[in-house]
């Protein structure tokens, strides 16, 4: 270890032991970790860019599946679960900004608004999904109109004027765009999941005083960039499937 590596660590040794022994400066652990969470988001990009391919191909092969079943989905929850998501992306970034400036009560605050918005966001997912397995839209199934049989009739008349189509069999062909819906937003929900844990973490850590250092606020800006992610990642899948005929 060099002499000035050897002073600074001497140096603030005292005030925070986050420094890891193999960075010579808060900055350069800082830059270092970011790095690696930009590398690792990568791959979370590249595993949800798959699924939307999958998506842009089936639903390019079958237009009248996906109109049918995207009457089935309510885009008034879907757009205040985008809210809620766009308001907790505000709170995140602000927890950053808070932990940059070593203010403590505002970052506790913020963090702990950001869970609740995530608590919020999977509670509307939970209705949602609550009332797909009530009416019998779940994925992998031949969906057969029962009791919802008019429901579909309505709809397949009103906005299906396509005489070629096979009603009868898009409405039994429903269960595979509920089978595209459950992965793509279950897989998101797990992520949504995963977030809040780690602002958990990082919110005990906060309220520890961890990131009372000027320096020293990797860890909230590392969760706060996956939080990001998450967030734009529903505002892609909302569109998708909700909005889009």
């Amino acid at each position: 270890m060099s002499d000035a590596h050897a002073a600074e660590h001497d140096h603030t040794g005292d005030h925070s032991p986050f420094l890891a022994h193999h960075f010579e400066s808060y900055r350069q652990q800082f830059e270092a970790g970011k790095l690696g969470m930009w590398i690792f988001l990568i791959t979370e990009i590249l595993l949800f860019s798959g699924l939307f391919c999958a998506y842009a191909v089936y639903r390019a092969n079958h237009p009248e599946i996906f109109y049918v079943g995207a009457q089935f989905l309510n885009e008034y929850l879907g757009a205040t679960n985008t809210c809620v998501l766009l308001f907790s992306s505000l709170t995140m970034a602000w927890a950053v900004r808070c932990a940059q400036l070593s203010y403590r009560k505002g970052l506790i605050v913020c963090l702990i608004i950001t869970l609740l918005c995530g608590c919020g966001f999977l509670g509307i997912k939970y209705v949602e999904y609550e009332h797909k397995w009530h009416e019998g839209l779940l994925w992998a199934k031949w969906f057969e109109p029962n009791s919802h049989a008019e429901n579909v009739e309505a709809h397949e008349e009103q906005q299906l004027n396509t005489p070629e189509v096979d009603r009868q069999e898009i409405a039994r062909r429903v269960g595979v765009f509920f089978s595209i819906y459950f992965c793509m937003t279950g897989l998101h929900a797990l992520h949504v999941i995963a977030g809040m844990a780690a602002i958990g973490w990082v919110l005990v850590r906060a309220i520890k005083g961890h990131f009372d250092h000027p320096e020293y606020f990797g860890p909230v800006d590392y969760v706060g960039l996956y939080w990001h992610l998450v967030d734009l990642i529903w505002i892609y899948l909302f569109p998708l499937l909700y909005l889009i005929d």
